[in-house]
């Protein structure tokens, strides 16, 4: 009785280290779709002229001014993602924009990430124009892990697990995410989004 318990107790045990089946193409757990993979740029569009290339599974660019924007567009949902930067470096995830030709905080939502910019109220952490950071955070020279929750006019933007901003604004409803360079080296990976139901 002893030695089949513990047969059971390790099936058990060593079951959850399987996890789940593998998921379609571009698809991770619980809903979470990979925008940039670490292989190709193929889930976006490119505008603008940053130099923007893949290095050890790395998206950079030194090059300003760009975007890549995503193919499909988005109402309610959750973005993840690692961001790098100098305190020099202008980068930022862009959200619900309005015109994919030509993307920025005119017609759109972006979550900052520039420690040195001259209005800070717009620096690191903030949603530029809408929602001053919170706390202030140091992103340059360090991986930063960037949250972003937009359902209906709520918004929130957390850096590594630290929440930076909070607002409610209608101004725009839906549309693709971007990842921004605009100005000094900006790295990105581990890209992934859900929507929220």
């Amino acid at each position: 009785m002893r030695t089949s318990a513990m047969v059971v107790a390790l099936f058990l045990i060593g079951s959850g280290d399987v996890g789940p089946a593998p998921a379609a193409l571009g698809q991770t757990g619980a809903g979470w779709v990979t925008l940039f993979d670490g292989k190709n740029l193929d889930q976006f569009v490119a505008t603008g002229d940053a130099d923007w290339h893949i290095v050890d599974g790395v998206l950079e660019a030194t090059k300003a001014r760009g975007f890549l924007v995503s193919k499909q567009s988005y109402t309610d949902f959750e973005m993840r993602g690692d961001v790098w930067a100098t305190t020099q470096s202008n980068a930022g995830f862009l959200f619900r924009i309005t015109n994919p030709k030509d993307p920025g905080i005119e017609n759109g939502y972006e979550l900052n990430i520039n420690d040195e910019r001259k209005d800070q109220s717009g620096r690191t952490g903030s949603i530029v124009n809408v929602a001053p950071p919170l706390v202030k955070f140091d992103s340059g020279g360090k991986w930063t892990t960037v949250e972003i929750r937009a359902v209906g006019p709520k918004m929130t933007a957390r850096l590594n697990g630290t929440l930076t901003a909070e607002a409610t604004d209608a101004k725009y409803p839906r549309g693709p995410v971007a990842l921004q360079a605009a100005g000094g080296l900006v790295r990105y990976r581990n890209v992934q989004i859900r929507e929220v139901k």
